[in-house]
């Protein structure tokens, strides 16, 4: 187990970037100082000028995660002094190292105005130096194979750690939709037999019980009051991102008639009926209803063929109806998605029912009753 950690321990050492840069240095390093102490040791003085030159570029590389611009500007001055002196010709390797980290460790136009630099130093150098050899089309070879591969290399990093949150917060949403449905099952439930026994003790009791009687009726409020703050934080639970902070309250059955009118804009002929003597909804079967209209219109332009739908809110005694019709036909290739599980878990947080299905004479059915609490 020992032996595990401490290999563990090693490992995670080794992936440090200033330990993986320094072992990048050494290992480009270690050929040119090998070839430099065999030319001062034969006295080939110029070829040792041109692996000092090399080794120098290399050790520049150490600061190329931190200060990419500045390593390349570096390079890029050693590069130009060498062939001014004729101890190079071409670009070497910590060159294309050096360009490859402007790619990797910059972005937007900071890239490309060290790309775009690069590219005219180094032609105008190597043309000058070094004329008649088409150099600025090597220059350009040069810097787009080296700013393009780590620019790949970077989009590449930066999509895997998108990918890797997007991941990371749909399990997130997953685990809040499970307490929710958790707290619904069971707190929410005992909640409610508490309330209903609370309610029928108070109910038979014998006259001259007052005491007896405000302290039920007073547990019984407190049980309905409880029920009502269970709802809502189950509402923040459920909540997505997308749907923002305020989703929970945001939209209610008044604001319809204009998601009716987003979806005839959208193509698709919706009708809004209303029967019943509107009252104020409780703030979850308020959300409830128009998330449930929302989700059925959007369900029908995406799933069926030529259709109409109509929308029909129904205020009753105890009660809220919402049914939601079409008459179009289903596509074919179609993806099932999440809607109706998400009616059915709203509507069963209200305590309502939810029922959907294709209709006998074509299109598509949902029908949602939610009970209203009365005091």
């Amino acid at each position: 187990m020992r032996v595990a950690r401490k290999f563990v321990k090693i490992v995670r050492f080794l992936q440090r970037p200033p330990v993986l840069d320094a072992a990048l240095v050494t290992v480009i390093s270690i050929p040119a100082l090998i070839g430099l102490i065999s030319m001062i040791v034969q006295g080939e003085t110029r070829t040792a000028l041109g692996a000092a030159h090399y080794l120098l570029g290399a050790l520049l590389l150490l600061m190329r995660r931190r200060r990419p611009l500045l390593t390349a500007a570096l390079v890029t001055a050693l590069d130009v002094a060498g062939f001014a002196t004729h101890l190079v010709q071409v670009n070497n390797l910590p060159s294309v190292i050096a360009y490859y980290s402007v790619g990797r460790h910059t972005s937007g136009r900071t890239t490309m105005a060290g790309a775009l630099a690069g590219f005219v130093v180094y032609a105008a150098a190597l043309e000058y130096f070094w004329p008649g050899r088409g150099n600025w089309l090597g220059a350009l070879l040069f810097m787009t194979a080296a700013v393009g591969v780590g620019v790949i290399v970077r989009l590449r990093a930066e999509l895997a750690e998108r990918t890797r949150q997007e991941v990371a917060d749909a399990a997130v949403r997953a685990e809040r939709r499970r307490i929710a449905r958790e707290l619904h099952d069971v707190v929410a439930h005992h909640i409610t037999v508490i309330n209903a026994l609370v309610g029928g003790a108070r109910a038979t009791l014998p006259p001259g019980q007052q005491v007896t009687r405000d302290a039920l009726e007073s547990a019984e409020q407190t049980a309905r009051q409880a029920m009502t703050e269970m709802r809502r934080l189950l509402d923040v639970l459920r909540a997505d991102g997308n749907e923002g902070p305020d989703a929970a309250t945001g939209v209610g059955a008044d604001r319809l008639p204009e998601l009716v009118k987003e979806a005839r804009s959208a193509g698709l002929p919706t009708g809004l009926t209303v029967t019943g003597e509107p009252v104020r909804l409780p703030a979850a079967v308020d959300h409830a209803v128009y998330r449930i209209v929302q989700e059925a219109l959007t369900n029908t332009r995406k799933h069926a063929e030529g259709a109409t739908a109509s929308v029909r809110l129904a205020y009753e005694p105890g009660a809220v109806e919402v049914e939601v019709v079409d008459d179009g036909l289903p596509k074919s290739g179609g993806t099932p998605g999440f809607g109706l599980g998400g009616m059915a878990e709203r509507v069963a947080l209200c305590g309502g029912r939810l029922s959907t299905g294709p209709r006998p004479e074509g299109g598509f059915r949902v029908h949602a009753r939610i009970p209203l609490e009365t005091t």
